[in-house]
């Protein structure tokens, strides 16, 4: 019997992964150390509150990756478990990867790499973003094809922070521009060169049903009980966080509240869309990160949160629709109406942030930590009146000019590189399929003792 397409290469995802943590292990062992353990009671001490000062945050985002975001991907009835366990695998493996650049790339110095748990957060950042990029393709990719992209994206990302933080000092303390907007802009130029043929007729298992769109309700509850953790784990501690943690509760409970606003008026006979609910109540939480540690009035909190979920929901209503009509572009999850259109306008409201803020402001009042530990702020202390305030507001601007425009010519790259057809892309009859890459007992027994995996994959697309 003839081999399927997908099923040739069926040995390319344990070598991929067995040759990757392999090197690693190779590598860890060669040049990755902890620091030597301290005896100055000071040194001790310093440490001992940097762990518990951070370590709580780092659990809930941990939480908030594993369970939150693999929860709110289930939307699809018959991809669940894909869906659970690709974005549980991606996570590990953009983290170590992550490590390993950002170790050659900054802590580099006498043969040794010191790892401490800031440059792991650091590196579960860049993991962040192929983890949001994978939603534009979810359902229609192979693992394969999940870990190449992962393997280009998180340099890319790297060297996109770089000069946005570094170079530029922006202000950006929980991600919006360097996460949010570079991941959502880059997944969407993967998606457009990977199925270049226009958008696809409506898949039969693409439709979700009320049990997966409750199991993605709960990953929604999940991310957004924990999500003042992620925007406020890099600010400096005291009233920065104080005031970070403060400005995510409020403008995600100022969404929460418009999105069912939102829904209602948009839907027939004022029912609630629960895709609307999924990503329109979290839309406060991407907008705010810009804007989170600087003195703003709450009431600027609650409008940013407010006009973010209603960008979400008509972005999934209007432009999602208009963009499949006009460009042909595949946005599974929506990640353009959650992550990019509450990414600009939080851009937006970090450069009239800055322009409206006293002129007697000081540093602190704009300090954050930058994702390489730098302090990146110190731009408009330094630069007193109005023209500091002024050239501070368009890096920011400057900031999102080049997040979306190095991620949509490298994501053009990536996708085009995912055609390669080694990398089992599935065919379009088989995919948001579980059975394509998990083993079930039932189905198992139903081909029999002797079923071949090409049988096996037959009898799945009979079924479809």
């Amino acid at each position: 019997m003839a081999m399927l397409p997908f099923t040739r290469p069926r040995c390319l995802l344990p070598l991929f992964l067995g040759l990757f943590q392999g090197t690693l292990l190779l590598f860890f062992a060669l040049f990755i150390t902890y620091d030597e353990p301290s005896v100055q009671a000071e040194d001790t001490s310093l440490v001992a509150n940097q762990v518990y000062g951070t370590f709580p945050f780092f659990q809930d985002i941990q939480v908030m990756l594993v369970v939150g975001l693999g929860l709110l991907l289930t939307f699809l009835p018959c991809y669940g478990l894909s869906a659970l366990t690709h974005n549980f695998l991606l996570l590990n493996f953009s983290m170590q990867w992550a490590i390993v650049l950002q170790g050659l790339i900054h802590h580099f110095h006498h043969g040794q790499i010191h790892l401490d748990l800031h440059k792991l957060l650091i590196s579960e950042f860049a993991a962040v973003t192929v983890l949001i990029s994978v939603g534009a393709i979810l359902g229609r990719t192979s693992p394969c094809q999940l870990l190449v992209m992962a393997t280009c994206e998180v340099p890319i990302y790297l060297a996109s922070e770089w000069v946005i933080v570094s170079c530029l000092g922006v202000l950006d303390v929980g991600g919006t521009i360097t996460i949010h907007v570079f991941s959502c802009y880059f997944g969407l130029g993967v998606s457009k060169a990977l199925f270049w043929a226009g958008q696809k007729p409506l898949h039969p298992k693409e439709t979700p049903t009320p049990r997966s769109d409750l199991m993605s309700l709960v990953g929604m509850l999940i991310l957004w009980v924990f999500w003042p953790s992620f925007v406020a784990v890099l600010c400096q501690p005291g009233d920065a966080q104080h005031r970070a943690i403060l400005n995510t509760l409020l403008a995600m409970s100022a969404s929460a509240i418009t999105t069912v606003v939102a829904s209602s008026l948009l839907e027939k006979d004022g029912k609630l869309s629960p895709g609307h609910l999924q990503n329109g109540s979290l839309a406060g939480g991407v907008a705010i990160g810009a804007v989170a540690n600087m003195v703003v009035p709450p009431v600027a909190a609650l409008a940013l949160g407010s006009l973010s979920a209603v960008a979400c929901v008509l972005g999934f209503r209007l432009l999602t629709p208009l963009l499949g009509r006009k460009l042909g572009l595949q946005d599974q999850c929506g990640i353009h109406n959650l992550h990019g259109l509450p990414g600009i306008l939080g851009a937006a409201a970090s450069a009239v942030a800055i322009l409206a803020a006293p002129k007697d402001t000081s540093a602190s009042h704009f300090s954050q930590l930058s994702p390489t530990g730098a302090n990146a702020s110190q731009v408009v202390g330094e630069q007193p009146g109005d023209s500091g305030v002024g050239r501070q507001a368009l890096y920011q601007a400057a900031g999102l000019v080049v997040a979306i425009g190095v991620s949509l010519v490298s994501g053009l790259f990536t996708g085009a590189t995912l055609r390669l057809p080694c990398l089992a892309r599935p065919p379009e009859r088989l995919c948001f399929d579980d059975s394509l890459y998990f083993k079930f007992q039932d189905q198992d027994e139903s081909l029999g003792p002797d079923s071949t995996t090409e049988e096996g994959a037959l009898a799945l697309k009979e079924r479809v």
